[in-house]
């Protein structure tokens, strides 16, 4: 997951992309289920889906940025 900026909105997203190494059938799948289903709910505790594509064959799902700390710092 990376931070990034919607330039045509001027706001921080966060972008999640599928990694190639495990980019087979059953994870494109995965991943494709979990765009759907996340962007089909709305609740203050889960993410808004802003865009889903595919760039030079990577499957992304841009969301709205949270900036909470990282994993790292939450298991301290």
């Amino acid at each position: 997951v990376y931070a990034g900026t919607d330039t045509r909105l001027g706001r921080r997203v966060a972008i999640k992309l599928l990694l190639n190494e495990g980019a087979d059938d059953s994870t494109r799948a995965r991943f494709s289920r979990e765009a759907r289903i996340v962007s089909s709910l709305n609740h203050p505790h889960i993410l808004t889906v802003y865009d889903v594509g595919e760039h030079e064959g990577r499957p992304y799902l841009v969301t709205e940025f949270v900036d909470g700390g990282t994993l790292a710092q939450w298991l301290k």
